[in-house]
Order: C-alpha cells, then sequence, then structure tokens
C-alpha cells in the first residue's frame, strides 16, 4: 500500500470521488422506501454493468473470452457487489445511512488484515497492527457494547454491514490474486455483469418483477447505479493511477463525513455520542494504516536521537 504525494488534481478527483460515494448511502436508503432490497441491489449491477460496457467498447479494450478470466470476474462479483451490497441494503433497512457509512469505513482495515493472511508481501508490521487494533475497536466502539449484549435486529443490521466491509476486503485480495492482467474498466464490467447474472433471476425469484415508479426512486437508482458504481469505478481507477492505492485510503475517511450530513439534513438522523467516538477511533487507525503521520513522528524521533 503505497502513500505518495497528490496533485491539486488528484486531490479534486479524490474529494469528488468521496462525494459520490458518500451519496451513495443516501441515495439507497431512499430507494428502500420503494424497492425491495435485493431488487434495489439488482436495479445498482445491471444498469452500471451495460454503462461500463459501453466505455470499453468506445475504449476498444480487449474483452476476456477465455473461462479462467469469466470464472474470476463471476467471484470478484461475489464478492465485492452481491454480497456487500445485499447486507448493506439489508442493513440500512434497520440502521442510519451515517452509520453504514462509519462501519463502511472499516473495508480499509480489513482489507490490511486480509492481505496480510492471504498475500505474501502485505506483511503485518508493527505500524499496521496498531492501526488494525485501533480499526477494530473504532469498530465496536461505534457498534457500542449495548447492541451485542441486547442483541436485537438492529445489531444484527450492523453485523451485516461489517460482513460485507469483510467481503470487501477479501474481494481486494481476489482481485490481486486472480484479476491483474485484465484492464482495469474490464475488470469493473465484467465484475458487475457476474453480479447481473446472480442478482437479476435472484430479484425475480424472491421478489417478483418490481420496477421503480415514485420520482425519487428513479432518481436515486439512477444515481446510484450510474453515478456511484458505474462513474465512481472509472474515477477511483484514475485517482489509482495518479495518486497509488494509499492516497485511496483517504476516501475512507471522507465518505463517512458526507453520508452523516446528508443523513441529517434529507432524513432527520441523528448518531449517538459514542458513534461519533467510533469514528473517530478508526479514522485514527486510518490515518496510521496510511503511514504518512507514522513515518514523520518516527523520522523526527530518529533526528532528535544524540549521535556520537
Amino acid at each position: 500500500m503505497t502513500s505518495r504525494d497528490m496533485s491539486a488534481r488528484a486531490w479534486a478527483e479524490l474529494g469528488l470521488l468521496s462525494l459520490i460515494w458518500g451519496g451513495s448511502f443516501l441515495a439507497i436508503r431512499i430507494a428502500l422506501d420503494e424497492l425491495p432490497f435485493v431488487t434495489s441491489v439488482a436495479w445498482r449491477v445491471a444498469p452500471a454493468a451495460i454503462a461500463l460496457w459501453l466505455w470499453v467498447l468506445i475504449l476498444r479494450l480487449p474483452v476476456p473470452r477465455d473461462a479462467r478470466s469469466w470464472t474470476a470476474l463471476l467471484v470478484m462479483g461475489l464478492l465485492n457487489n452481491v454480497i456487500p451490497f445485499s447486507l448493506m441494503a439489508w442493513g440500512q433497512l434497520t440502521i442510519e445511512t451515517g452509520l453504514t457509512s462509519i462501519l463502511n469505513a472499516g473495508t480499509a482495515v480489513f482489507g490490511v488484515l486480509a492481505a496480510a493472511l492471504f498475500l505474501a508481501d502485505e506483511r503485518l508490521t508493527r505500524r499496521r497492527s496498531l492501526g488494525v487494533a485501533l480499526g477494530f475497536a473504532g469498530v465496536a466502539t461505534a457498534i457500542g457494547p449495548a447492541a451485542l449484549l441486547d442483541f436485537d435486529i438492529r445489531s444484527l443490521a450492523q453485523l451485516a454491514v461489517v460482513a460485507g466491509t469483510v467481503s470487501y476486503a477479501m474481494a481486494g485480495v481476489w482481485a490481486r490474486l486472480r484479476l491483474g492482467h485484465l484492464p482495469p474498466q474490464v475488470s469493473a464490467a465484467g465484475m458487475l455483469t457476474g453480479s447481473s447474472l446472480v442478482m437479476i433471476p435472484a430479484a425475480l425469484w424472491i421478489d417478483g418483477p418490481v420496477w421503480p415508479s415514485q420520482s425519487e426512486t428513479v432518481l436515486a437508482v439512477g444515481y446510484y447505479a450510474l453515478v456511484s458504481t458505474a462513474l465512481a469505478y472509472l474515477l477511483y481507477f484514475r485517482v489509482l493511477a495518479m495518486a497509488g492505492s494509499g492516497n485511496l485510503l483517504l476516501t475512507t475517511l471522507l465518505i463517512a463525513p458526507v453520508a452523516i450530513l446528508l443523513g441529517a439534513v434529507v432524513r432527520d438522523e441523528t448518531l449517538a455520542p459514542t458513534t461519533y467516538a467510533g469514528f473517530a477511533l478508526l479514522a485514527l487507525g486510518l490515518v496510521i494504516l496510511d503511514g504518512r503521520l507514522w513515518r514523520r513522528l518516527t523520522a523526527g524521533r530518529t533526528a532528535a536521537t544524540p549521535r556520537g
């Protein structure tokens, strides 16, 4: 995980990506007022897949034709879309959009842990161990001990969101191991195609054919399918190329405040003080995982050590 200095353009696009993803939590919650959660996920992945394939055709990128690549894309779709999108959409039926976004920030923490377990070049250093520990503490604080002691549907919803972040983390490892040979735009389009092949039959079987009819739902679906999924994936890869994976970690710090603000303004949501305390711990863990502040502190300590 590399962190490097960013240009003004990279900062602008990183901020835009954070705003887009921060708004997705509110859009999903609005859609859930009319659509069943399984159908809401189908409406997210299918239009996004179509949009990305059009972009692949415009760029004239090579499309994989071997079964191994398509199997890898199907698994990626399950890990990065089907499982987390479904778990988080179900969780948002019960918990606030802001809390969902805070728990979602744990993706980076679980990602570091998953990489250390499955990738030989991503060992768990002392700095990363501290960041992971603080991240876990932040997630636990945001959920609250009462939620685990008095287990109810709200507790289960929060754990479902956390399980979704674990699936995101495993998707990152899978992409490193199996999708490195494909252009990122093709990987995103193929992944969403695999997701659509799962979610469309599942939605028809579980919910029957359900079409968004209210204008708010149509706008919400259009936003989270075309903007916060299709467009966001393209923007994600642009920022990755410009700024590196370490700087992309900053999105997890910026998404939550956007989602919290939108939830408060649009849906009058309020969060408990412990939720904000949990986010503070989680943010500190992410800053330590990012590494730049840690390097400055250790460099300053080294420079202050007398040499003789």
